[in-house]
């Protein structure tokens, strides 16, 4: 996704970019996320305003309930829109990577092609292959997930952290009466939380989160029935939703993040996204911050005649701000997964309170798009 954001900005100033996928296509197998105003503001410099429009789900509100049913917050998306100069949506992964891949020049894109390490030498880097192919470029961007093999080698073996929680997501075709059009909410109990929000075309993207162990596994089939045991009882229509989806379409995964680092890249190679940057998914914003590295790097290597220096500049300009994601991340995450009595108790009372104060302000921040 990253590298096609790249591959067309940097076709469009005259720079040769080359992409290679590990899988045999590029596809994606993930369920729905919000896109927040600033990864819409970075869609919309690509020209594709009116095709993210046609395939999402556009949001008005972020709301915050209580299991029991009580509405601890709400912001409307649309006021914050007006402050920062585009909506916020709801859309799955599936069809925003559809849409991206549309942009990329087919030969420029080379699949199954499983990365293993690079070599750096005078004015050039070389990518080694599992094939044992190599590739000489003036760059390197190494935008292979969280699991970079690239930042391994960079930056040495750095375990990711775990957050506390895992994560089940899943997507149901349901009837609109049922939930609020234009709403992404969240509701919090003790230990677990539950997120719903519109994709586009009677779809609803929800995830479910619960403090255990790394590592847990599911028995198969029974992922469903394990969820209704954790969230029966819940605030309609959460059972309802996991019951319309199906068994085998619902994900699994441990939340993971990385720390901050003080730099991302060396000489002539440098990362993007969550190989860079990876957040835990509580504000929303790893596709975002993606879609901002991509369209910031494109930026520098057209303003810089010198690749070393735009890589450096690229890295100036995005380090502070997707540090900060990272850490106002995991903060809401820990809170949001709070098991104490009394701490839920506290957490659920001040709700209102940051819904009236500092979190719009927050969001307005974070969804704006920083200047150079």
């Amino acid at each position: 996704m990253l590298c096609s954001i790249c591959e067309h900005q940097m076709h469009l100033q005259g720079i040769q970019v080359t992409l290679f996928e590990r899988n045999p296509e590029l596809r994606e197998i993930g369920a729905g996320l919000t896109l927040w105003a600033n990864g819409v503001q970075m869609l919309r410099q690509l020209g594709l305003a009116d095709t993210l429009a046609a395939v999402s789900a556009a949001l008005t509100h972020f709301e915050c309930w209580s299991w029991r049913g009580k509405r601890l917050g709400s912001m409307r998306l649309d006021t914050i829109e007006r402050r920062v100069g585009a909506p916020s949506i709801g859309i799955h992964r599936a069809d925003l990577l559809r849409l991206l891949a549309g942009e990329v020049s087919r030969e420029s894109v080379h699949v199954n092609a499983h990365c293993v390490g690079f070599r750096q030498e005078q004015g050039h880097v070389i990518s080694h292959f599992a094939d044992g192919q190599q590739h000489q470029a003036d760059l390197l961007v190494g935008a292979d997930g969280l699991y970079s093999v690239i930042r391994e080698q960079l930056l040495g073996q750095q375990p990711p952290r775990y957050s506390g929680y895992t994560c089940w997501r899943g997507v149901a075709v349901f009837e609109e009466r049922h939930v609020s059009p234009g709403i992404s909410s969240e509701t919090w109990g003790r230990g677990r939380r539950f997120g719903m929000l519109p994709i586009g075309n009677g779809r609803v993207f929800w995830y479910a989160t619960y403090n255990c162990p790394a590592g847990g596994q599911d028995q198969a089939g029974e992922r469903k029935s394990r969820l209704s045991q954790l969230f029966g009882g819940w605030r309609e229509p959460i059972e309802q939703l996991i019951e319309a989806t199906d068994e085998g379409a619902i994900l699994r995964n441990d939340i993971l993040d990385r720390r901050p680092v003080r730099h991302w890249g060396s000489g002539r190679v440098t990362l993007l996204g969550d190989a860079a940057h990876p957040p835990t998914p509580n504000l929303g914003q790893g596709a975002c911050q993606a879609l901002e590295d991509a369209l910031v790097l494109a930026g520098c290597l057209a303003d810089q005649r010198e690749p070393v220096a735009a890589l450096h500049a690229y890295e100036a300009r995005r380090m502070k701000r997707s540090a900060a994601i990272i850490e106002q991340s995991y903060l809401f995450g820990k809170i949001g997964q709070w098991e104490h009595p009394l701490l839920c108790a506290l957490r659920d009372g001040l709700t209102p309170l940051a819904f009236a104060t500092f979190l719009p302000r927050l969001f307005v921040a974070n969804l704006s798009i920083p200047s150079k």
